[in-house]
């Protein structure tokens, strides 16, 4: 069963274009040394305000070794263009470290949401 997270982060005030240089170098970072992860996208809104991740991980292990392996990237994400992680979802069920390391990352404040029951669908890929 595939997890997935979904992430949104507040910008920091005028850092959209610091974040476009950045989002390619930590994808190819991260296509580089996690080859189970299916699939890394970011989106921002329309206001430049918000970037929303989207992680598709084939299992838990995936995303515990994803939050180990991001971690220095993380850290210069929220000192270079993020402001704050203002919410998680996870789809699926992750390990308690997992959750208590996503929690020590994106700091106070943080509004997570663990939807652990998967009822039926499939995974396709392109």
């Amino acid at each position: 069963m595939p997890l997935i997270l979904i992430a949104t982060n507040r910008l920091k005030p005028g850092a959209l274009e610091a974040e476009r240089r950045r989002v390619p170098e930590l994808a190819a970072f991260l296509e580089a040394n996690e080859p189970r992860l299916i699939a890394f996208n970011e989106y921002v809104d329309d206001r430049a305000q918000e970037v929303t991740v989207v992680q598709v991980h084939p299992d838990a292990e995936s995303l515990h070794v994803h939050t180990a392996v991001v971690a220095d990237h993380a850290a210069r994400a929220y000192a270079e263009t993020l402001d704050a992680t203002v919410a998680v979802e996870l789809y699926g069920t992750p390990d308690q470290e997992t959750i208590a390391r996503l929690r020590r990352q994106a700091g106070d404040g943080l509004r997570l949401t663990i939807r652990p029951h998967h009822l039926g669908g499939f995974t396709r890929s392109v």
